[in-house]
């Protein structure tokens, strides 16, 4: 028996541009209940990056596939296929490296491979939507001689950052910013660059501050006004906003702040011709707000979560949902008096007419640094398997 281990040395999450570095061990274990231990052979290893796209059939019609002649080769248990018996369509991938040929352990030895490969920067991020779902995975084939294929896999997070595809590094060294304590190889020391301009993007983007305002109100007159001081956040930020209820000539009663992505198959790929668009809740605010001159809510932005993109098949865009429920009476008959005695009491009424409306603000969310999101992952940095 051998075990493989393969572990990404920064964490599960990366930016699209940035180098996937991992290193892949071999090992021979030495039993203590073995008494006849002996060396183990291996015919070869290789390893490969691909994103498998899966569609749900009731809501996207995608073209027929053309990948007769790949599935033939996938039924062959003796070619390195990294998706077989995948669900979906493979979208993507990057040329396989071979990691050895013919290698013997000796009963406790091990022996350990660098894998490196930028990852495309025209893919699509990693994403598990209720229509579609893109997912990054690292496969290492290994076989025996006269032996099947095992396959191991390891699953990673891809963000995508717009704008890093057109940045041209400078040629000369001498100018651009670096560690003189570090010794670091050429694509190493590249990949951190990326990795710096994509903060720096970022914190230019989601820095600028300016007051929008926005008036609240329905048929009957003006509820109040929404103030929100920025449109653009990474994830992991909070969405902070204020209301101020004291100028509005319509009482509100409750409002309830949603933090929500929009999921739209484009219109050629639609199953059925104006089929819904596909919402999914990650935050919500909800608050009784009778009398209250100001008020307030945060929504957190899940590191877990994806931020705005669009491909060819899907789009995913963020928006703040609004609802409020406004009384149909004067605020002076909201209350009614509970007695006459010397201490008075005000209790609610028990029915009362109410409208309500809702309201939908877009706001663009951006991915953060990966490091950071790496904290949260559902993905595990270190995969294993025996054969």
């Amino acid at each position: 028996m051998i075990e493989v281990l393969a572990k990404l040395g920064r964490g599960p999450v990366f930016l699209a541009g940035e180098v996937l570095e991992c290193v892949i061990t071999f090992t021979n274990p030495l039993s203590a209940s073995s008494t006849s231990a002996s060396s183990e052979m291996l015919a070869w290893a290789s390893a490969q990056i691909h994103c498998q796209f899966h569609a749900s059939e009731n809501r996207v019609a995608l073209p027929p596939s053309d990948g007769s002649k790949h599935d033939v080769q996938a039924e062959n248990e003796t070619v390195f296929v990294p998706n077989r018996g995948e669900r979906g369509q493979c979208i993507l991938s990057t040329p396989p490296k071979i990691l050895f040929c013919d290698l013997r352990l000796d009963p406790g030895e091990s022996k350990s491979y660098s894998y490196c490969e930028t990852l495309p920067i025209d893919g699509p991020p990693s994403f598990r939507g209720q229509s579609v779902k893109y997912v990054y995975k690292l496969t290492i084939g290994c076989q025996r001689v006269n032996s099947p294929i095992k396959l191991l896999r390891v699953p990673f997070r891809v963000l995508v950052l717009h704008g890093l595809k057109d940045y041209q590094f400078p040629q000369d060294e001498a100018v651009a910013p670096s560690n003189p304590f570090l010794e670091e190889e050429e694509g190493l020391k590249k990949d951190s660059r990326l990795a710096d301009l994509a903060t720096e993007l970022l914190m230019v983007a989601t820095s600028r501050r300016s007051l929008h305002l926005y008036n609240i109100s329905n048929t009957r007159g003006k509820v109040g006004t929404f103030c929100i001081f920025k449109t653009v956040y990474k994830i992991g930020e909070d969405v902070i906003g204020t209301f101020n209820f004291s100028e509005g000539d319509i009482p509100c009663l409750q409002f309830s702040v949603s933090l929500q992505t929009e999921e739209n198959i484009q219109e050629e790929f639609q199953r059925r011709r104006g089929q819904p668009v596909s919402f999914s809740t990650h935050a919500r605010h909800q608050e009784a707000c009778l009398h209250t001159a100001q008020s307030s809510f945060s929504l957190p932005i899940p590191l877990s979560s994806t931020p705005g993109f669009t491909t060819n098949i899907v789009s995913l865009k963020w928006r703040l949902h609004f609802e409020f429920v406004t009384s149909g009476e004067s605020a002076e008959t909201c209350l009614v008096r509970g007695s006459q005695s010397e201490a008075v009491t005000w209790t609610g009424v028990e029915q009362m007419e109410v409208d309500t409306f809702s309201w939908d603000l877009p706001i663009k969310v951006l991915p953060t640094n990966p490091i950071l999101a790496s904290y949260v992952s559902q993905f595990s940095s270190t995969n294993s398997i025996a054969i």
